[in-house]
């Protein structure tokens, strides 16, 4: 058979799959265009709203600060656990199997409720006098205890997302750069490094996403983030599910944005690779 005059195959169930497809997107318009209950004038009137502009500022805020924070000591963690000294790499191992398995809700809630197991924050020497002491309920505040949850918990998995990088470069590389009169640390930050971060991008960027929409875990110690922001009036106004569109509507936008980001770096991080 010529394969100039080769007519393609008709597959049916690609059809049947593309039409389903279309009838259901089809019926999702008409359900958010002729429903009522969705009150999309409400949501049109409090998606610029001064206070919920302000709780999706705190919501960034507390997304790069933990990010950041948690990145720092993901890095501490993976170089504690790639040490080859047994006791950081079993303390390391821990820290990263307690806050992984410990839920972040629980961990905020426990962090916002440290007064009640430890009264006062002191500052001295283990098992001697202390220079400094402070009650904790006036240390640990909700946004005290909003930083203080995420980060612990993000740098946990970006122990390992940073560890799985570094280990993902082949031996040899390090071996070739040793062998071309590189410093253990030119090895690392010009050959290791770079390879790595074409591992280390892709899963940094949804955790970065994943910590902005677990923000809104933060409401529940009242911290005035979006989500916290939307309930406040829909507690007063009783619009419930337009407000949570609205604010459906912002955790969309951002994400989408941070989406396109990433992208581009894991594009700029694997030129060669491609």
């Amino acid at each position: 058979m010529d394969v100039a005059t080769a007519r393609p195959r008709v597959r049916p169930l690609r059809w049947l799959a593309g039409a389903a497809l279309l009838v259901l997107a089809a019926q999702l318009v008409w359900f958010l265009v002729t429903n009522p209950r969705l009150e999309w004038p409400v949501v049109a009137e409090y998606l610029l709203e001064p206070n919920i502009l302000a709780g999706l500022g705190m919501s960034l805020l507390l997304t790069v600060i933990a990010m950041t924070l948690g990145s720092g000591l993901g890095v501490l963690l993976a170089g504690g656990r790639l040490s080859g000294f047994k006791p950081v790499v079993w303390a390391c191992g821990v820290y990263v199997a307690v806050f992984r398995g410990i839920p972040p809700l629980v961990q905020l809630i426990f962090w916002f409720n440290l007064g009640y197991l430890l009264p006062r924050i002191s500052l001295g020497v283990p098992f001697g006098p202390t220079f400094a002491s402070w009650p904790t309920n006036a240390v640990i505040s909700s946004l005290t205890a909003a930083i203080l949850g995420l980060t612990l918990h993000e740098a946990a998995y970006m122990a390992e997302i940073v560890r799985a990088g570094i280990l993902a470069v082949d031996g040899g590389q390090r071996d070739a750069a040793r062998a071309m009169g590189f410093t253990p640390r030119q090895s690392f930050v010009k050959v290791v490094l770079p390879q790595a971060m074409r591992v280390i991008i892709p899963p940094t960027g949804s955790q970065f996403i994943s910590l902005l929409k677990g923000t809104s875990l933060v409401s529940v110690i009242a911290m005035a983030d979006l989500l916290y922001s939307v309930q406040v009036i829909y507690n007063r106004t009783y619009q419930i599910v337009p407000l949570l569109i609205v604010a459906c509507a912002w955790y969309l936008a951002v994400v989408t944005v941070l989406s396109l980001g990433q992208r581009r770096l894991e594009r700029h991080f694997g030129k060669g690779q491609r």
